[in-house]
C-alpha cells in the first residue's frame, strides 16, 4: 500500500469517525486528543512514520523509515531527546542513515552531532546556504534516500537563508522547518530573514504541492499537529494576505528574540557539538 492510499484512507476514517461522536459529550471532548494521536504515527505496507515532540522548545522531530530495509532518516533532532530517538531506532530495529535539519534553528541546539556520536557511519544533512557544517551540503533538487523512499529537496528561504523544505517521492508530506507553520509562519527579523522572499518560497514552491499534501512543520504552540496544502491556502492568516500585507505584518511582529539564540545558533553552526 502507498503512503497516498494509506494517508487518504486515514483521513476517510477519521472523517467517519468526527461524524458518528458529534454529538457524544464524552467522546467529543477527548477528541482532539485523539486526532493528534492518530496523525502522530502510522506503518504502511513500506513506510514508517513517527512524529515526536519536544515540550521546552515546541519541536517537532519526526522520523522514516523503509519497512523492507530499515533504513531511516530523521528531520530536526533535538538535544535533549536524543534518548528517546535512539530508544526508539532501536526498537524497531532501524538503521539510520541520515539525520537531517531543515536549517540552522534559533530555539534549541541540534542532536545530529551527538547522534553521530552514538550511531556509526551517521550522516548530517543542512542546506549549503546555512553557513552550518556537516556531512551533505543540500541544494534544490537533491535526494535523500532511505530504501525504496527518498525525501526531495526545496530551497525555501525567508525564516533564514538556508531553509529547507523535505517532501516525500509521492509529495503526500511536506516537512516545512519553520517556513510554513500551521496557520502561521517562521519569524523574518533575524538570521538573514526576508520576508519578501519568504512569502515568494512558500507561494512558489510549498503552495505549489498537491493540495493534500500533508504539512508537518518544526514547531507547533497551540497542540496541532498536522495541516494541508489547501487548508493553509485558505486559513493561513498571514498567507492570505497579498506581498505587500505580509511584509507589513512581519516587520511589526515585535516579538522578543529566542531564550537560546545566543548559545543555539554556534552550537548548530557545529552540527551541535559545542560543549557536547
Amino acid at each position: 500500500m502507498s503512503a497516498t492510499l494509506l494517508i487518504n484512507k486515514l483521513r476517510t476514517a477519521a472523517a467517519v469517525s468526527r461524524r458518528l461522536v458529534l454529538n457524544d459529550p464524552v467522546i467529543n471532548r477527548t477528541r482532539v486528543a485523539f486526532t493528534a494521536r492518530f496523525y502522530s504515527a502510522f506503518m504502511s505496507d513500506s513506510l514508517i512514520f513517527r512524529q515526536l515532540f519536544e515540550a521546552e522548545s515546541s519541536t517537532y522531530t519526526y522520523l522514516l523509515a523503509d519497512t523492507e530495509t530499515k533504513e531511516a532518516v530523521l528531520v530536526d533532532p533535538v538535544l535533549e531527546t536524543v534518548d528517546r530517538d535512539l530508544k526508539l531506532i532501536n526498537e524497531l530495529g532501524l538503521k539510520l542513515k541520515v539525520a537531517l535539519n531543515t536549517h540552522c534553528h534559533a530555539d534549541h541546539i541540534t542532536g545530529t552531532g551527538l547522534l553521530k556520536k552514538n550511531i556509526f557511519g551517521l550522516k548530517s544533512a543542512i542546506s549549503k546556504h546555512s553557513g552550518a557544517a556537516a556531512d551533505i551540503q543540500l541544494s534544490e533538487g537533491d535526494r535523500i534516500a532511505f530504501g525504496k523512499h527518498y525525501l526531495s529537496v526545496l530551497e525555501t528561504p525567508g525564516h533564514t537563508d538556508g531553509c529547507l523544505t523535505y517532501v516525500t517521492e509521492d509529495q503526500s508530506m511536506a516537512f516545512t522547518g519553520d517556513a510554513l507553520l500551521i496557520r502561521g509562519c517562521g519569524r523574518t527579523d533575524f538570521q538573514q530573514g526576508s520576508p519578501k522572499r519568504l512569502y515568494k518560497s512558500i507561494h512558489k514552491k510549498i503552495f505549489s504541492l498537491p493540495g493534500s499534501c500533508l504539512i508537518y512543520p518544526a514547531h507547533d504552540y497551540k497542540g496541532q499537529t498536522v495541516s494541508t496544502v489547501d487548508e493553509e491556502k485558505k486559513f493561513n492568516p498571514r498567507l492570505t494576505k497579498s506581498q505587500d500585507e505580509f511584509v507589513n505584518i512581519m516587520n511589526n511582529l515585535n516579538l522578543p528574540k529566542p531564550k537560546k539564540l545566543d548559545i543555539s545558533v554556534p552550537a548548530n553552526l557545529v552540527c551541535g557539538l559545542h560543549d557536547v
